[in-house]
């Protein structure tokens, strides 16, 4: 039968050795980002009776770990470092295990294999919180920490193509659940990058926001 709740040692654990690690990322991968992708993980699980939980909710913590590697391969990081977790056999068997290990593996929207289990499906999905403002914002963010020093023209042209590669009708995004709130959500997503002027004027709002932020990080650190 799948388990329907996390052992408290286990929540323990992972809130006080995982999500931590996600301190030293971006600002689109950072605790908040994990929580989330936690959150949403959880919230499709509860719709799924055959869902294990535990499994669930440790795929979606471990999920963007690798990032303390690189970007690139980072899901296949983050599956090794779920794999290799000495702490994890206390609550799950090896086949778990190897199914989480998958499931981190196969989160990446750019994947070209479908996930090989509903784990992989399932953090997929939660992964790309499909809402105008947070996707935005973080496409932005990441721009941003690529090139701090280019100009707004340079990260609104790299902001359009990354949005209409990813997120226009027949980009590499994939949802596992149709009739998901996801599926929605793009629509209305694929709405704004369709309206060119109401998509600019949105950029330039997240742009000025973050490179408010990105700047006063920079004045703190050089007065300390």
């Amino acid at each position: 039968m799948p388990q329907k709740s996390i052992p408290e040692d286990l929540e323990r654990y992972i809130e006080t050795e995982i999500i931590p690690r996600y301190r030293a990322f971006d600002a689109a991968h950072n605790t908040d980002h994990a929580r989330t992708v936690i959150h949403e993980s959880l919230a499709l699980a509860r719709q799924l009776p055959q869902a294990d939980v535990r499994m669930v909710y440790t795929v979606a913590a471990y999920h963007d770990t690798g990032l303390c590697r690189d970007r690139k391969t980072h899901h296949l990081v983050s599956g090794e470092i779920l794999a290799a977790d000495p702490v994890l056999p206390r609550w799950f068997t090896p086949d778990e295990i190897q199914t989480m290990r998958e499931a981190v593996e196969d989160h990446r929207a750019s994947i070209d294999h479908e996930p090989r289990s509903l784990y992989g499906r399932i953090v997929a999905e939660a992964d790309r919180i499909i809402d105008p403002d947070i996707t935005l914002r973080r496409t932005v963010q990441y721009g941003l920490r690529l090139a701090p020093e280019a100009d707004a023209e340079w990260h609104y042209t790299r902001f359009c193509q990354h949005l209409n590669d990813k997120y226009a009708p027949g980009g590499y995004l994939k949802l596992w659940f149709p009739n998901g709130e996801n599926a929605r959500r793009l629509k209305e997503l694929q709405a704004l990058i369709a309206d060119k002027p109401r998509l600019k004027a949105t950029f330039m709002r997240l742009f000025d926001e973050e490179k408010s932020k990105q700047n006063a990080s920079a004045t703190d650190k050089k007065s300390e």
